[in-house]
């Protein structure tokens, strides 16, 4: 557990750095005090959209974390994804991947946040094609296992009302190399933070998942909060009151989260 602020000192630090590191300028909307983002860095190419807030890598060309907030009455959305094509983000002005970095790479174009998870808005899924929120993935992965993951966000923002979530890739040792013209950087694994208000307090857990055909059951690949900063070395929900973030990234309970044990 690293040592934290004040809430009220880690939002004003939160928004100066953001100033500092905002892809988009200064003029960019800033996402303050908004449980799901992380704390920043120098590394933060930050790009807030309608639907996410993305920290792009300009050296990996794929993003640092995906943050958003996901309520019970989006997941009902019914806007349909159709033939929505990836694309550059025309909002943040740096090097970025293109399509043809995908071409016959072997991997699939993976969304940090799905598609699925953005049915109430056209516009909001749009921007999920951009590549400020894509990383290469494994196809079984993506299609599998993560894609389950995905599925159980939206039914825990159904049963607690608000999920918040940070996700995004591990690149590890980069074990798989790079594609591409532009040598996009292939993540070793993947990372799911979730946290849910529950009274006056909140459950939170995390997963990882590498980026591989294996199967990942989320009984064997769940892990605390603090776990998961260790392994990434970002630190989660610093918007929370620091008697509360100790409290619940400590640890995590199964039961909370309704996850059979396999």
């Amino acid at each position: 557990m690293k040592k934290k602020l004040s809430a009220a000192a880690a939002v004003i630090l939160l928004a100066a750095c953001y100033l500092l590191f905002n892809g988009n300028g200064p003029e960019a909307p800033l996402p303050e005090g908004q449980l799901e983002i992380p704390a920043p860095s120098a590394a933060d190419h930050i790009v807030v959209h309608e639907a996410y807030t993305s920290s792009y890598n300009t050296t990996t060309l794929i993003p640092n974390w995906v943050a958003y907030e996901l309520t019970e009455e989006e997941t009902y959305g019914d806007v349909e994804r159709g033939d929505r094509m990836f694309r550059m983000d025309p909002d943040l002005d740096t090097r970025q991947a293109k399509r043809e970095d995908y071409y016959n790479s072997g991997w699939t174009k993976g969304h940090m946040i799905p598609a699925s998870d953005v049915r109430w808005s056209a516009s909001g899924m749009d921007e999920t094609f951009y590549f400020t929120n894509v990383c290469p993935q494994n196809e079984v992965l993506n299609a599998g296992d993560w894609e389950y993951l995905e599925r159980q966000v939206r039914r825990w923002a159904r049963e607690f009302g608000t999920a918040y979530v940070v996700t995004g890739p591990i690149v590890g040792e980069g074990k798989y190399g790079r594609i591409g013209d532009r040598e996009v950087t292939v993540p070793d694994a993947f990372f799911k933070a979730v946290l849910c208000p529950d009274g006056p307090t909140y459950h939170a857990i995390a997963f990882v998942m590498n980026n591989d055909d294996c199967r990942y059951y989320l009984d064997k690949c769940a892990m605390s909060i603090d776990s998961l900063e260790e392994m990434t070395g970002l630190d989660l929900f610093p918007a929370l009151e620091d008697d509360i973030e100790n409290m619940i990234e400590s640890r995590f309970s199964l039961k909370d989260w309704n996850i059979r044990t396999k």
